[in-house]
């Protein structure tokens, strides 16, 4: 008996919508970066780290990463820059990848320039809420991705690739920001005690590299760049507190193991998958 199903059905024709879409992600992409960049003081104002009377510099408490930690915006930057563009070519109107995740990538950035806004204004526990949304909206898109067919090599490069570092990233930046106001709010510690409450937090980033490395399994070109991304700022934080101030070695021990359990997970999640 014949196989034969016919030819596969070729992808529907892109919608007004679709196309609408490529132009405000594309523009709102160009936006998004350039008001992040005068936001954090690039181009001469005030830096975030200066800002809330300094509550969230790299010396504020024992979980944040080291400032050379945060050039890891640039190639963050640049993969987003390079999602708009590639997002906008006419034949990818209407990909099914770009129609998942076309509008959260653009929701991420929107809400990073959002945030940047927040903690130059010195609204802390406002820092909080939109690092937080910023967080759940790259969860969306990483459910999105795995749950969307593998695009061409340049589609991988510009949506896995730069998601995956974006989240890895934000998933430390979120636990060093909500430490922060926690400090400034004189709440702190938790009575925990400052090195075991650091170590508990960098902890808690490791393991969210792993139920994500777990959860994406069959996609390593978003998961390993989540533990990259992680894995640097949790290495970062280690550097700080040898370094410091402040200096602390029990938080730069257990960093140091959760920099790299971030990195090292991942591989290892995709290898066991492998057929035998």
């Amino acid at each position: 008996m014949s196989t034969d199903h016919g030819p596969a059905p070729s992808p529907a024709p892109a919608t007004a919508g679709d196309r609408v879409r490529q132009v405000v992600v594309l523009l709102g992409a160009l936006v998004a970066i350039a008001g992040a960049a005068v936001g954090s003081g690039a181009f001469g104002g005030q830096p975030v780290s200066e800002a809330a009377d300094g509550a969230l510099a790299a010396d504020a408490t024992v979980v944040v990463p080291g400032s050379p930690a945060f050039s890891i915006w640039s190639v963050i930057y640049a993969g987003l820059l390079l999602f708009a563009v590639v997002q906008a070519l006419p034949g990818r109107a209407a990909d099914a990848r770009m129609r998942a995740v076309g509008w959260w990538v653009l929701g991420s950035m929107v809400l990073n320039a959002v945030w940047i806004a927040v903690a130059q204004a010195g609204w802390l526990w406002g820092t909080v809420l939109v690092i937080v949304a910023l967080l759940a909206v790259l969860c969306v898109a990483l459910v999105r991705i795995v749950r969307t067919p593998a695009g061409r090599p340049l589609d991988t490069v510009a949506t896995e690739v730069t998601v995956g570092l974006y989240l890895g990233w934000v998933s430390v930046a979120t636990i060093a920001n909500v430490a922060a106001v926690l400090a400034a709010e004189e709440v702190g510690e938790l009575g925990l005690g400052e090195s075991v409450w650091g170590a508990v937090l960098v902890a808690v980033g490791a393991l969210v590299v792993v139920a994500v490395a777990v959860y994406g399994r069959s996609r390593p070109s978003v998961t390993i760049p989540v533990g990259l991304a992680a894995g640097w700022g949790l290495a970062w934080i280690a550097v700080a507190r040898t370094q410091g101030p402040p200096t602390d070695v029990v938080v730069a021990v257990a960093a140091t193991i959760a920099a790299v359990a971030a990195v090292v997970a991942p591989i290892i999640v995709i290898l066991a998958r492998r057929p035998r």
